[in-house]
């Protein structure tokens, strides 16, 4: 099971769940737990290879697929015996959590995408090529540092890059390909994601200056009724660490709007 970390406020509170992105761990939360658990009981995961969470000797044998990592996640409500959450993830962390809302959509109250990635656009599609072409040739953190720099670039996004970067650092090279190799099977996905509005409230935070996938997260809100996106000012991909108190803040107020 993964490793996680959990803060109860009480019996009757909704349960909030964070993801992280590749690369990350749950330690990347650190500016919401305060102001969350004031209001919520609040649930960390550390995906598979990431944080404290190592490969099983049987998962590390197997191509990592979307499904699985969700898989993951819904064992560790079930241990606990949530039934229900809402979810906040940030980067790769919101395809997860959409593939949750997908195929166990009963067990989610919310949604709120930081960061999100929705579709590829032709600059994301050449980044992935070039990273497939590099990666066994490069050191994967040569790749990471400029994949950090890429999606990450301005100056007041260096505290961003840096906290990824430091966290990717405890990742093994080995576990690094294996979510790499995601990107070969994630487009189709995500075209099929983007055409289906779940009926489930969802809130996408995204930072103004997030130019990758900002423009597509713009184009599927205006489609999806259940949908709403808020833009975030002076910050770029990674938008709760950039603007922690914005990120909060909106976050809050959507989950107790949508409480269940």
């Amino acid at each position: 099971m993964l490793y996680y970390r959990k803060y109860e406020l009480n019996h009757e509170a909704p349960w909030v769940v964070f993801i992280h992105g590749a690369g990350g761990s749950s330690s990347l939360w650190f500016m919401q737990i305060k102001d969350f658990k004031k209001y919520f009981n609040v649930l960390l995961i550390d995906l598979r290879g990431h944080g404290k969470s190592a490969p099983t000797q049987k998962t590390s044998k197997l191509k990592y697929n979307i499904e699985d990592l969700s898989a993951d996640i819904i064992e560790v409500l079930d241990y606990e015996n949530i039934a229900k959450a809402h979810f906040i993830g940030v980067s790769l962390g919101t395809i997860i959590i959409r593939q949750i809302s997908e195929s166990w959509p009963e067990r989610v109250n919310s949604m709120i995408m930081g960061g999100a990635i929705i579709r590829l656009n032709i600059r994301a599609k050449i980044l992935v090529a070039v990273g497939n072409f590099l990666k066994k040739i490069v050191p994967f953190m040569w790749l990471y540092n400029f994949f950090a720099w890429i999606i990450m670039p301005k100056a007041r996004h260096k505290r961003s890059r840096t906290l990824f970067v430091n966290e990717a650092k405890k990742v093994a090279q080995r576990e690094f390909m294996r979510w790499f190799q995601l990107t070969h099977t994630i487009t189709p996905l995500l075209n099929y994601f983007a055409e289906k509005d779940t009926g489930i409230p969802t809130l996408y935070l995204m930072g103004e200056e997030d130019y990758m996938f900002l423009p597509t997260v713009e184009y599927v809100t205006s489609k999806h009724k259940s949908s709403k996106l808020e833009v975030i000012p002076n910050s770029g991909h990674v938008c709760n660490i950039d603007q922690p108190e914005k990120f909060n803040q909106l976050a809050i107020h959507f989950i107790q709007n949508n409480a269940a």
